[in-house]
């Protein structure tokens, strides 16, 4: 007993640790290969339509093995109305805004400006007046003290990058460009970083519609794998419209096709199934406490492997959004705490139900 108690709460730190560092290194990868000439709309696009491949037929046979049998024009109807809400912020939205964002900044700034997500779902919520805000609340208080801190490091990792924190020679520079590009010439620093506060805000506007949706379709796995259709069919739109040069939808390189694969694999599979197995197993305020990991991650692969390419500023600032991102979300648990004290049901019960949905900003 005692080993698999153990067992039980080594394997799942492991395996979010894990989730968190392949993560920014595929983001690294998607960054390396859109700054080498593939265009943002178009590597979304190919993404967007693997994970629809993938997800569509493994929906279908669980679905099957798990006997849940649903009137086919009640799917489709429920679906479509619910995506036509829904799936612009989340796929449309947020994967170009982040991809764009990436493409004139940097990792670092891709996790500091993720972390802005809990912060606009608390803004939000008191704006649409779904959280009763009460100041006499411990929770609000912590909600917002944990705001107010998350948007300061997102001031300051976008305003003030400040020195190198690793000096090398150009050859050395050269050298490290041949396999990864890390960062971004710097005027266009500040426009990546409203493009991914710009995501970040998508998110959490798609994380307060899609409550409803998931209370009223509880399978996640045909949510998830129709919510990637439509939004890779919209996509697609969008891109054509903005991208209209035939050459740019071409492959150029083995090295893109891997960048698709591997992302699609990961972000649209992998990573929702470990983020479910993990939350089955402890709970669902275990899985966000680890995404502040990838600042970590981030930082040790830009001062290890990627010179000239890491400021001071930016490391601090993205540390300073991280205990914005941990105060907010320790908010968030004392006021689950409190309803459940009091009797109420949670206002994050559907993503317990459905943590495939969860807003990602993520590769």
């Amino acid at each position: 007993m005692e080993v698999r108690a153990k067992f039980g709460e080594v394997v799942p730190f492991v395996s979010l640790v894990i989730i968190e560092g392949c993560t920014i290194g595929l983001t690294i990868m998607a960054k390396t290969i859109i700054t080498n000439g593939l265009s943002p709309v178009v590597f979304v696009v190919y993404t967007s339509a693997l994970v629809t491949i993938i997800l569509l037929p493994y929906s279908f046979i669980s679905s099957c093995k798990n006997r849940i049998i649903k009137k086919l024009l009640t799917f489709i109807f429920l679906k479509l109305m619910l995506s036509l809400a829904n799936e612009l912020c989340r796929i449309t939205l947020t994967q170009n805004l982040t991809f764009m964002g990436l493409r004139y900044s940097s990792p670092i700034l891709v996790c500091a400006m993720g972390h802005l997500i809990p912060a606009f779902n608390f803004l939000l919520s008191v704006v649409l007046r779904k959280t009763k805000f009460d100041w006499r609340s411990t929770s609000v208080q912590v909600k917002v003290i944990g705001t107010l801190i998350s948007i300061m490091g997102a001031i300051l990792v976008e305003f003030f990058k400040g020195p190198l924190i690793r000096n090398s020679s150009d050859h050395q520079l050269q050298h490290s460009k041949q396999l990864f590009i890390y960062s971004t010439t710097s005027e266009h620093w500040v426009l990546g970083g409203i493009l991914l506060a710009a995501a970040s805000l998508s998110v959490a506007l798609w994380n307060t519609v899609q409550m409803g949706a998931v209370q009223k379709y509880p399978e996640a796995m045909k949510v998830l794998s129709y919510y990637s259709l439509l939004g890779t069919i919209q996509c697609a739109i969008v891109s054509f419209m903005v991208e209209r040069d035939p050459s740019a939808w071409k492959l150029q390189h083995n090295m893109e096709i891997l960048v698709i694969v591997l992302t699609a694999l990961f972000g649209g599979v992998i990573r929702s199934h470990v983020h479910m197995w993990c939350l089955h197993l402890k709970g669902p305020s275990y899985v966000p406490l680890f995404k502040p990991f990838g600042i970590a991650f981030a930082s040790t692969f830009g001062v290890t492997f990627f010179a000239n390419s890491l400021h001071y500023g930016s490391v601090i600032g993205a540390a300073i959004t991280g205990m914005g991102y941990y105060t907010v979300m320790w908010g968030k648990f004392r006021g689950d705490e409190e309803n459940i004290k009091q009797g109420y049901e949670t206002s994050d019960s559907s993503d317990k139900k459905v943590p495939l949905l969860q807003g990602e900003m993520e590769v």
